[in-house]
């Protein structure tokens, strides 16, 4: 099977532009022909899949899913729910990615191979699902497991933008109040007193104020470079390491993560668990669900553990990630031979907990914002206010 490029007219005249995979030339033109367009040019893609054009969101696998689930329960197969959902795709790059699953399942391979065909299209973690179900026989209750974890990944997601979109707000209000400030209003007291009379924070002030008017340019650039310099910095993984552990034990705001952790994994793990993957396969899949460089080092041990014997409560604990409680419930499921129960119950229990953590975290970034204006503000009070009494008392 190879992945070809093509460009063609439909009926109406439009220009479609795509990837499709076909044994050969022939069949590229047929399957064009089959969608009722006019072929114009195709050559072939090397080394390119044409599941790599598009990369499915938590909103779309979750709605995708909704409705794999609501035609599976009905008692529709496999390759005919696929072949009614690549049909319902509005995006095109879903669309053509969807279609091609179609196609290989139509031609006998599985549902989790022809996932896996389409690398970094869809989540580890969906695969893994997928390949779950269709080994234990209960592929329609797995994709409603994935519904219901996707949906509930989507509403963690929004809510966090959500909670962001003030603090965001009065940030840029900030910037745009500390820079007219200094290009606006600093100027226009210049003349007031010479630079012998101005007190030394005046002067600062006044030379920022300078410097920044004429060579704004110059602060551009290295803002510009500072934020590409982080970006490029947390590529590396040393870096992203460290960075990852201070997030978890920054004062304060670390407990608020963790609870935001605690609860992703939980329902990972439970979702994982509880469609028949074994525990180390589990383990493995739900730390990186996370997307942390610390967490991910430290599982590698939990699995060794875990691989060796070592209860998985007791390894969890010696991560110190999570919280104790947390880890004294997976010791009861582990004990009553209950665990998918228990961790079900659990990440029910944490993601309530996750709201709250990311109200108050947002809570605490609110008022910190505020002190950051209410700094800058005073600095500038404290370098005119002094000039005005001088030329006050010069004018009495």
């Amino acid at each position: 099977m190879k992945t070809y490029t093509y460009v063609a007219k439909d009926a109406g005249g439009k220009t479609i532009k795509g990837l499709i995979e076909a044994e050969g030339p022939k069949q590229v033109l047929d399957k064009i022909n089959e969608q009722g367009w006019f072929c114009i040019e195709y050559t072939e893609a090397l080394g390119t899949k044409s599941g790599s054009l598009h990369k499915f969101k938590t909103k779309e696998l979750a709605m995708d899913c909704r409705q794999l689930a609501a035609m599976m329960s009905s008692g529709l197969t496999i390759v005919k729910a696929l072949d009614i959902l690549q049909k319902e795709q509005e995006n095109k790059g879903a669309k053509q990615c969807w279609q091609d699953i179609y196609e290989d399942v139509q031609k006998g391979s599985t549902f989790a191979e022809a996932l896996e065909n389409r690398a970094g299209a869809f989540p580890d973690f969906y695969i893994s699902m997928v390949a779950a179900g269709e080994s234990s026989g209960n592929l329609d209750v797995v994709i409603n497991r994935l519904s219901e974890h996707y949906a509930k990944e989507g509403k963690l997601h929004n809510k966090l933008k959500g909670a962001m979109t003030y603090p965001i707000i009065l940030g840029i209000l900030c910037i745009v109040i500390v820079i007219g400030m200094f290009t606006f209003i600093m100027p226009s007291f210049k003349g007031m007193a010479s630079e012998d009379e101005m007190s030394a924070i005046s002067k600062f002030l006044f030379a920022f104020s300078d410097f920044f008017t004429s060579h704004w340019y110059v602060v551009l650039i290295v803002v510009a470079a500072v934020v590409f310099a982080i970006i490029y910095l947390l590529k590396i993984d040393a870096v992203r390491y460290q960075f990852d552990y201070f997030k978890l034990k920054a004062p304060a705001v670390g407990k608020l993560i963790g609870k935001i952790y605690t609860g992703r994994f939980a329902r990972s793990l439970s979702s994982l668990y509880s469609s028949g993957i074994p525990m180390v396969e589990c383990l493995e899949r739900s730390s990186k669900v996370l997307s942390n460089k610390y967490i991910d080092s430290v599982f590698v041990k939990v699995v060794d553990e875990v691989k060796t014997g070592k209860p998985l409560s007791q390894s969890i604990m010696d991560t110190e990630v999570f919280e104790s409680m947390f880890c004294s419930i997976i010791y009861v499921g582990e004990e009553s031979g209950k665990l998918d129960e228990i961790l079900a119950k659990t990440a029910d229990f944490y993601e309530e907990e996750s709201d709250a953590a990311i109200t108050r975290l947002v809570g605490m970034i609110e008022p910190l914002m505020i002190i950051i204006m209410g700094v800058a503000i005073g600095l500038v009070l404290a370098g005119i206010f002094p000039m005005l009494y001088s030329g006050l008392d010069n004018i009495s």
